[in-house]
């Protein structure tokens, strides 16, 4: 399965939001990554449905091909936020198991409004609720830093737990993502990648730097080089 690098607009300079986008998808990104937090199920806030809407038209090439919108809801509950991003424009809508009450419930919601569903995993999170709707999935999310905040630093554990993921998608011989997100850095890409993960969360590890296409440029030879 061909590698996605997904950045993550929680790092991006929220004054220049369009700007910021624009610069990330020139850069070559796959995927743009929206980190919603709600001051409850996580302790930070961060931006709504009303902002996945106004830059949706935006995510687009300069050939005109849509990049695809990746929703990490870190929200509880969850099924009235889903619905709105989905309404809103989102692509994958993934959200965390102990935040829904009845989470084949969500996953099936999300995949009637048209959107890949994804389940996210904090670092210390069993994974036993995979034995019941793996096959429902189109994307299973490893968190590699405590949800909450961006900048933090990568838990090493969480490479153990890629490569769970891994087998079980393999076993499962369903064509489901692995995405990784927290603490991506050139420096530790390739391990991630070998544990498993084929689509990259990166924030500031892009954003903030010179030049979005040097480092683009830069994790995609850490990804060809392991």
């Amino acid at each position: 399965m061909a590698h996605r690098i997904a950045p993550s607009i929680l790092a991006a300079d929220f004054a220049r939001l369009g700007e910021e986008l624009a610069r990330v998808i020139a850069a070559g990104c796959d995927w743009i990554h929206f980190d919603v937090m709600d001051n409850h199920y996580v302790p930070n806030l961060t931006f709504g449905p009303m902002i996945c809407q106004a830059l949706k038209p935006h995510a687009v090439s300069s050939a005109g091909v849509a990049v695809p919108i990746d929703v990490h809801l870190m929200v509880r509950p969850v099924d009235a936020l889903a619905d709105a991003f989905a309404s809103a424009g989102a692509d994958l809508i993934s959200f965390h198991p102990d935040a829904s009450s009845h989470v084949h419930r969500s996953i099936q919601a999300i995949k009637a409004r048209g959107c890949q569903a994804g389940l996210a995993f904090n670092p210390a999170e069993p994974l036993d609720v995979l034995d019941w709707v793996i096959e429902d999935l189109d994307l299973i999310l490893v968190m590699s830093v405590n949800p909450g905040f961006g900048g933090q630093g990568f838990i090493d554990s969480a490479l153990r737990k890629i490569e769970q993921v891994r087998a079980r998608i393999t076993a499962s011989g369903k064509d489901i993502r692995l995405e990784v997100d927290g603490g991506i850095k050139v420096d530790n890409i390739g391990r991630v990648a070998n544990a498993g993960a084929d689509t990259f969360v990166a924030g500031s590890a892009i954003f903030g730097q010179p030049d979005y296409g040097v480092v683009m440029q830069a994790l995609r030879a850490a990804l060809a080089r392991r």
